[in-house]
């Protein structure tokens, strides 16, 4: 069996924030849908499960975290390039997004970031994998 992970994110008001991901061209599964979850369909092994902050609060007994004013984490996704991230954003700011940081570009990686309705970050980047591991390799040589 392969492993699948869902990412669990507690939202104020679902509608809205199903909404606003739709814009960015996620579906939701149904299955896993309803008036206290969606199924955030990101691939064939990644979800992200958009849980209404009353029914998150079931799953710990942890006080949740104002994502608005607190970082609790960055989901970073990656694309196809440059440009996807580019267009990615976008959406996201033409959907009611801010953009979270400035652009960033390594060269070998470029990278986008932006708030969603909730104040979860998230990072969309393009990685030249090759080009990273010869980046790795030149921090290698320079510790020794």
């Amino acid at each position: 069996m392969d492993t699948k992970i869902f990412v669990n994110l507690p939202v104020k008001d679902l509608g809205v924030t199903m909404e606003f991901f739709g814009k960015l061209g996620f579906e939701f599964n149904p299955q896993f849908t309803n008036e206290n979850a969606a199924c955030m369909v990101v691939s064939q092994d990644i979800f992200v499960m958009l849980l209404v902050e009353s029914f998150f609060q079931t799953f710990t007994k942890k006080e949740l975290a104002d994502a608005t004013k607190v970082t609790e984490v960055i989901t970073a996704l990656s694309v196809e390039s440059r440009e996807a991230a580019d267009e990615l954003l976008a959406l996201a700011l033409e959907a009611g997004a801010e953009e979270a940081r400035e652009v960033q570009d390594l060269g070998f990686m470029y990278s986008r970031s932006f708030s969603d309705p909730n104040g979860h970050i998230w990072e969309v980047f393009w990685m030249d994998e090759k080009a990273a591991a010869e980046e790795a390799n030149k921090s290698e040589m320079n510790v020794s």
